[in-house]
């Protein structure tokens, strides 16, 4: 993988989570099952995404599931939702531009003033398609899964 943008989705609950693993998702800002967010594929993210493996599940997100997941799911400090009147206050034209800039990697979540870095999000539509305890790509949903990342986030939101 290199340095793209990945979504990274909570799957899991919390009950008898490791505390090194519970710590490392509360870094990377999904503390919750259902919480999303989005993230630099850097190697040392990478590192903790392999670490939280069995919880959560990421992959590379197109402009346009950000774009809606700002949209529908986006809050600015006081649980005010994000429109393209309140976008201006991050310091960006609209949410079209916000989502360019985070999928380009020139904005991160947490560098975007009054944007919470986080989103949540519903369980998906008609449920997973696997066991939530299985690797993606057998029988589950957790891990790495690419562009297919899209199509579950689209269901979640």
């Amino acid at each position: 993988m290199t340095d793209k943008t990945l979504l990274v989705l909570r799957i899991r609950g919390g009950i008898d989570v490791p505390r090194k693993i519970e710590d490392t998702m509360m870094m990377i800002r999904v503390d919750r099952s259902n919480y999303a967010t989005l993230i630099q594929g850097t190697q040392s993210y990478i590192g903790m995404l392999n670490k939280i493996k069995d919880y959560v599940t990421w992959g590379e997100p197109t402009i346009e599931t950000i774009k809606m997941i700002l949209e529908r799911r986006g809050k600015l400090e006081g649980d005010r939702k994000l429109s393209e009147e309140t976008v201006k206050e991050t310091g960006y034209e609209s949410i079209e531009n916000l989502a360019q800039a985070l999928h380009d990697g020139e904005a991160d979540l947490t560098k975007v003033t009054k944007l919470k870095p986080f989103f949540r999000l519903h369980p998906p539509k008609r449920g997973f398609k696997g066991s939530v305890k299985q690797p993606y790509g057998g029988k589950g949903e957790l891990g790495y899964r690419g562009e297919a990342i899209n199509q579950l986030a689209e269901r979640m939101v």
